[in-house]
């Protein structure tokens, strides 16, 4: 057994989590490398035409099997599709259903992800697991937490909001202190050259053509000939026109509504209970409160009233300073200026300085 224990790994075959494998391999580590296969086209209701991409693709199974053969450490491939499906691809098509944005990547690492890695690595007695995301954990007293990555551009903090104090005490995410540049670097120090030049994808790995109204279409059967009809309103009632259904529209959405009103028209408000979707200006976007539900806490085990943060609505949002209040049911979030495009469904992460405090699912914006 390594001095430094022993950990398990997530590979996708791409340059972070290879990286991160070497890495912890040459600081004495004892790495057990391991690609979790959570999804295959067909399965997700696209047919046999299409390419897998990103993380589920054969290449990157072998890519990942191959990093590992030739370092001289154990590679697993981990099945996980049915449980991905029936939690994260329901709860994407159920939450765009019921008028909200989801946020899969976090419903994943939260509820999928880290627990399937912990499972195995218990089964393989393994001390750690780690994740090549730019992201680093960190400890205060008792309590651990989630920190923003160095590199701003890369930091992944906010889709890891959910994770509880177990899965964090065994998590390791080594990237988190570099530059993206740095890890391009290592890769090709490392003798991968043609990886430390690998594009990136940042669509969700199940809708890898970025095209989640057709996605939502091939797995809900009927679902155009069901919404259809619907019509877009004004905030006081007054019918604009015809839409094509309130599931293919989200918060804040400016084009392809396919409405000439004369103005810009943003989608400020989505009803499905009687399919229509309320059509303003940009100023109507503007809120200056929210409820969040479903909070995990992890810097510190919950909040004092009044407590500041700076709050996060959306991956790329840069933040709002707020006040933190603690609510029936979850937290009601004051905003010191108003923010734009709350949309229900979408996480709010909660911020002390680059520390995660916690974060939760937005339920409702208020004006």
């Amino acid at each position: 057994m390594s001095k430094k224990g022993k950990v398990m790994v997530a590979m996708s075959g791409g340059i972070d989590s290879t990286v991160t494998a070497l890495m912890l391999h040459h600081e004495g580590y004892e790495v057990v490398g391991i690609t979790m296969k959570t999804w295959d086209y067909a399965t997700s209701g696209g047919g046999t035409s299409k390419k897998e991409t990103g993380c589920c693709n054969i290449d990157s199974f072998n890519d990942a099997r191959q990093a590992a053969v030739h370092h001289g450490f154990p590679h697993f491939i981990l099945d996980i599709r049915e449980e991905f499906g029936d939690f994260v691809i329901e709860n994407f098509v159920e939450e765009y259903l019921a008028g909200r944005t989801p946020n899969p990547c976090v419903m994943c690492n939260t509820h999928i992800k880290w627990k399937a890695l912990l499972k195995r690595a218990n089964a393989l007695d393994c001390d750690f697991i780690a994740t090549g995301h730019y992201a680093e954990v960190n400890q205060l007293n008792s309590r651990y937490f989630i920190s923003k990555g160095l590199d701003e551009t890369k930091d992944q903090s906010y889709v890891l909001w959910g994770l509880d104090q177990e899965l964090l005490s065994r998590t390791i995410m080594p990237l988190g202190k570099y530059h993206k540049t740095e890890i391009r670097q290592m890769a090709h120090d490392l003798g991968y050259p043609e990886l430390a030049k690998k594009s990136e994808s940042y669509e969700i790995c199940f809708v890898p053509d970025n095209d989640y109204r057709g996605f939502l279409k091939r797995r809900v059967d009927g679902l155009e000939e069901k919404v259809q009809g619907g019509w877009f309103i004004d905030k006081h009632g007054k019918k604009l026109g015809q839409h094509k259904g309130y599931p293919f529209y989200t918060i804040g959405q400016r084009k392809g509504l396919e409405i000439a009103l004369g103005k810009p028209a943003y989608v400020t408000a989505i009803n499905p209970e009687n399919n229509t979707v309320v059509l303003g200006e940009e100023t109507d976007l503007e809120q200056s409160e929210m409820i969040v539900a479903k909070p995990n806490w992890m810097k510190y085990d919950g909040i004092s009233d009044g407590m500041e943060a700076i709050t996060k609505i959306r991956y790329k949002d840069k933040g709002a300073l707020s006040n933190l209040y603690n609510s029936n049911p979850g937290i009601k979030v004051k905003f010191y200026e108003n923010v734009k495009s709350i949309a229900p469904g979408q996480s709010a992460v909660f911020y002390e300085g680059n520390d995660v405090i916690g974060g939760g699912i937005i339920q409702m914006g208020i004006n």
